[in-house]
């Protein structure tokens, strides 16, 4: 029995099998640096490509959320009788309860509210400038923004106070937003507190007149029904919103709405993102085949080298477990080695390609951490074929090997 003990192999350790495994690292450094390098840049090629197209996608998104993708309008169509329709006054109210509706505004026409640069002019001269009863969160939605003075707010929205579109403002020959700035709507003195800056997702507000919800039923006659209502959903619904925005404005009368499509940009963009992906995946295959030719080649030739360590190490009662164990552990130190490298490397070229183009800097997690798995499975699968053959190298034909 106790001899049975003696004659038993050794068993290694995981801290052994690491000890031995890096024996053949460091007795050869500069092919292990050269094998660890090739197997990064594979790995940061991957990394830098999903890293610099992932930043290029959010660049995208970015343009592409700003041309309003996910902006949908509601206006009133016809009747049956070919007579305007009209929106319910709680259409706002409805269409916010659309779960995936993440921002709603609107605004309505005042047609008897005619504006004008001072009480002088002729009332035939209206210049095409529509009067708006508009909401308060109407810049958030449409994407609009103020060239001079301020926007509305809850106090000149209850008073005779006006934001001019870009193009009313120039017909009005206003340059300036001010306290001592006014034009005549609707007869009535209004002070421009406003002047917006063109509006490419909403241009029926460059030529018009805004005022507050409040004061135009207070003192323009409004009636309170809207006629453009502003969705903003998410993107991935704004087809399912078009779907039932009709329906939900209007539930009486459906067929009485008009609902815009969903943007043009937003099926670029999908088409992009497919486009993206694919490239992505291409590269990937390709880096990482690169990077598991690198690692079968290292070690194939580690193993011719070293039949005389081999022959060796079995002659001193290494069994051919052990022989496997040692070349598939220095492949998958050699692999996670190289992975490391190549992940750091290409988050920093990522970034730094992301920087110079003003891109956010986007580097999925799945993309440092499958790119690391992935290399120790190539340097598995690619060092496991060296490690068998050394294994079945017998003691006296490994040490007869000049």
């Amino acid at each position: 029995m106790a001899a049975a003990e003696a004659l038993r192999p050794a068993r290694m350790w995981p801290g052994d099998v690491m000890k031995v495994g890096a024996v053949g690292l460091r007795t050869r450094p500069l092919r292990a640096f050269l094998s660890a390098l090739g197997i990064a840049i594979g790995i940061a090629a991957m990394v830098g490509v999903v890293g610099i197209s992932s930043s290029s996608r959010a660049d995208l998104d970015r343009t592409l959320a700003a041309l309003g993708t996910n902006l949908l309008t509601v206006k009133p169509g016809s009747t049956l009788t070919g007579e305007q329709a009209q929106l319910p006054l709680e259409a706002e109210a409805m269409v916010r309860r659309i779960a995936p509706v993440r921002s709603v505004s609107a605004i309505g026409m005042i047609d008897d509210a005619k504006v004008y640069r001072n009480r002088k002019i002729d009332q035939a001269e209206t210049g095409g400038i529509a009067t708006y009863a508009t909401r308060l969160d109407l810049p958030a939605t449409t994407g609009a923004t103020v060239a001079s003075g301020t926007w509305l707010n809850e106090a000149t929205g209850r008073f005779p106070a006006v934001v001019l579109g870009a193009s009313a403002a120039e017909r009005l020959g206003v340059g300036r937003a001010g306290p001592q700035t006014q034009v005549v709507v609707g007869g009535k003195p209004f002070t421009v507190v406003g002047i917006l800056a063109k509006a490419p997702l909403a241009p029926e507000l460059d030529t018009a007149a805004l005022v507050g919800w409040p004061v135009a039923r207070s003192e323009l006659g409004f009636d309170g029904h809207p006629t453009t209502v502003y969705t903003r959903s998410a993107d991935s619904a704004v087809e399912d919103v078009q779907s039932v925005l009709g329906a939900t404005a209007n539930p009486a009368a459906p067929n009485e709405v008009d609902v815009s499509r969903p943007s043009d940009a937003l099926a670029a963009r999908q088409a992009a993102d497919e486009a993206l992906t694919g490239l992505l995946l291409g590269l990937g295959a390709v880096a990482l085949l690169v990077g598991g030719v690198g690692v079968a080649n290292t070690m194939v030739i580690s193993v011719l080298e070293r039949r005389s360590e081999i022959g060796l190490r079995r002659s001193l009662g290494a069994t051919r477990g052990q022989i496997r164990t040692q070349f598939l552990a220095e492949s998958l130190l050699l692999s996670a080695l190289g992975g490391a490298g190549g992940a750091v490397l290409g988050m920093a070229v990522t970034a730094g390609y992301a920087v110079s183009q003003d891109w956010p800097i986007v580097i999925p997690a799945w993309a440092v951490a499958g790119g690391m798995a992935a290399t120790l499975l190539i340097g598995a699968v690619a060092g496991l074929y060296p490690a068998i053959r050394a294994s079945r190298l017998s003691p006296t034909e490994a040490l007869a090997t000049p």
